[in-house]
């Protein structure tokens, strides 16, 4: 039998890039998440993000104009997350 269906990979990177100026979710250690602009990112996933709205054990606690968050928490990232 022959699969018809094309098959890709999508390297973090390159997600990431793709998602520059755009609104992700991030869920990191400690059961926070956070939705907010991709401003910007480095090979280490430290991500930089705009308009970010914070949620802690599913309780919204509040928002943030700028916020960097390490990618060695980072447990998923979400493109086009919250929208």
């Amino acid at each position: 039998m022959v699969n018809n269906k094309t098959t890709y990979a999508v390297k973090p990177m390159e997600t990431l890039k793709n998602s520059l100026e755009k609104n992700i979710m991030i869920d990191v250690k400690g059961r926070r998440t956070y939705s907010g602009i991709l401003e910007g990112y480095d090979v280490y996933m430290n991500l930089v993000l705009k308009n970010v709205s914070e949620t802690i054990n599913d309780e919204n606690k509040g928002t943030f104009n700028m916020m960097l968050l390490r990618g060695d928490n980072i447990i998923f990232i979400s493109p086009s997350g919250g929208e």
